[in-house]
């Protein structure tokens, strides 16, 4: 798998477009929603490793449905030093195929299933993470991206 080819409107000011993204690793991890206690664990443990992934050369794209403002909110709030991708129309999600059918207190409904794709510098995918637990994940993505 390569990194797709599709214009994303993310925080900071310019939109990102991953297959443009060369000499440098990738990481991109999908999540449900802004602001949730597993998706801000989350975020906050790939924030407090950030400079180590920086120091591998490797930028880091968090993404879910959720506007922009409240991706800007979330990162004000937490102090995230990466940006955050808003894929409201699903584009990034169904081409990494992470919408999954969901349960919660019996009622059924289409969601994002946490997930996180490292790529190397070639734009190749090197490594993924379905279902995702919060615990412990992002130092089995650290340990990837020193393997590359």
């Amino acid at each position: 798998m390569q990194l797709p080819n599709i214009n994303l409107a993310a925080t900071g000011k310019n939109p990102i477009n991953l297959s443009e993204l060369n000499n440098s690793n990738i990481v991109i991890y999908f999540y449900p929603k802004d602001s949730t206690p597993g998706c801000t664990t989350e975020g906050q443990d790939f924030r407090d490793q950030f400079n180590k992934f920086n120091s591998l050369d490797t930028q880091i794209f968090g993404v879910s449905r959720d506007s922009l403002k409240s991706h800007e909110n979330f990162i004000a709030k937490q102090g995230f030093p990466f940006e955050l991708i808003s894929d409201a129309n699903e584009a990034l999600c169904k081409a990494f195929d992470v919408i999954k059918e969901k349960n919660m207190y019996g009622r059924k409904y289409m969601g994002i299933e946490r997930s996180t794709f490292v790529f190397n510098k070639q734009g190749q995918l090197a490594k993924e993470w379905r279902k995702v637990r919060v615990k412990g994940h992002v130092d089995e993505v650290l340990q990837a991206v020193k393997e590359l």
